[in-house]
């Protein structure tokens, strides 16, 4: 989180160009450099720590005592089935960098928001910070690609209010189902209509925000008011940031809908297509209601969810009734392909990202007017030379 915090606080100073008097220019900019924590060597041990939780999970599950059943299940599972899933987590990855592009900004290149939106899934699989990794990863991005910490702050908060709406919703709608008729045999109602309310109750409250967090003036700048100006950042990016979100909805941004959508339904699809390669298919809303409300399980700040996610999926099937032998082995299929797919994918586009942000000076400057503006000085030629040496 401390990441996240570095690059989403008040810019202290714009930054400043420095046009020389014989054409040639520089940048100060505190963002030039790469996060230690966005460092390769700190990614490369992240994810030789990440792969030796793999391999301890795997040992376990070959060679554990009880487990014959769940060996089995695994060993004799349809590879066509599990194919289809790695095609569906590569579209619900795809369906991220949609969004991703018509939350920030719709005028970036696909290119760039490719390399940055499959970047931050990569993160959000390596870094223990229950996804704000990915948040952090996008931000430090924005900003070195000209941004302003005030746009990067409220987009994130729209973008992240968007990419949870469809889980929240889907909650509510399916709970309503039950509720009407529509579905039948609800194998847990005090589940289902527990997490319904409230989701519904969550949905109402983060929507009044806005109206309470009104725009205020921020405070004046000095070195004893940086509480005051930390305190103004977040109310001014949460407010504004709903009310990106709100506006976008009505809207009806093809580019929202279709990603926010996409990400989580390809993703359920992977996990029904996982219990079809063990020969099982639970019912749609316990299939639905059971990946929605177990995924709240990988809010535990673990590298990729190992342990939470999985407990949390694993626990609320069981709660359904669902059978545990043919569950956990779906589980465990799934959560390695959620997890590879895009962290295979994202570590490519970050390098590339990497590359992009070293050759263009300000790849995300079309976005004006998010991008900071930058104050240009003339300074004789020779300063400039002097100071270069």
């Amino acid at each position: 989180m401390s990441l996240l915090a570095r690059n989403l606080s008040p810019d202290p100073a714009p930054r400043v160009r420095i046009e020389r008097e014989d054409g040639g220019s520089g940048t100060t900019s505190s963002e030039s450099s790469t996060p230690d924590e966005l460092s390769p060597r700190h990614l490369r041990r992240r994810l030789l720590q990440f792969a030796a939780v793999g391999i301890v999970v795997g040992i376990v599950v070959l060679t554990g005592p009880g487990l014959g059943t769940l060996r089995d299940r695994i060993a004799h599972a349809s590879p066509g089935w599990l194919i289809v899933g790695v095609g569906l987590e590569v579209l619900s990855a795809l369906s991220y960098v949609v969004i991703f592009r018509a939350v920030f900004c719709q005028r970036m290149s696909w290119r760039l928001s490719y390399q940055i939106g499959m970047s931050e899934q990569a993160a959000n699989s390596v870094l223990s910070v229950s996804g704000a990794g990915g948040l952090a990863l996008g931000a430090w991005a924005l900003r070195r690609g000209g941004m302003s910490a005030e746009n990067i702050g409220r987009k994130t908060v729209a973008f992240f209010f968007l990419t949870s709406l469809a889980n929240v919703t889907g909650v509510f709608l399916f709970a309503a189902l039950y509720a009407v008729g529509v579905l039948h045999h609800d194998r847990n109602s005090a589940l289902t209509y527990g997490f319904g309310a409230a989701a519904l109750a969550a949905t109402v409250i983060v929507l009044a925000l806005p109206a309470v967090l009104r725009p205020v003036e921020p405070p004046a700048p000095s070195g004893a008011r940086r509480l005051a100006a930390i305190w103004w950042f977040a109310r001014y990016s949460l407010g504004q940031g709903l009310r990106d979100a709100v506006q976008l909805l009505r809207q009806r941004s093809l580019g929202v809908i279709i990603g926010s959508a996409g990400t989580v339904t390809f993703d359920l699809a992977v996990l029904g297509v996982c219990f079809l390669a063990f020969g099982y298919s639970p019912p749609v809303g316990v299939l639905v209601l059971g990946y929605l409300i177990g995924q709240l399980g990988g809010n535990i700040p673990v590298p990729g969810g190992i342990g939470g996610l999985d407990v949390g999926l694993i626990g609320t099937f069981a709660l359904y009734h669902q059978p545990l032998a043919t569950t956990t082995a779906a589980v465990l299929v799934y959560h390695a392909i959620s997890l590879w797919v895009p962290g295979l994918l994202g570590s490519v586009a970050f390098v590339q990202l990497r590359r992009t942000l070293e050759r263009e000076r300000h790849p995300a400057a079309m976005c004006m007017p998010l991008a900071q503006p930058i104050q240009a000085v003339s300074v004789p030629a020779s300063v400039a030379a002097g100071g270069s040496e």
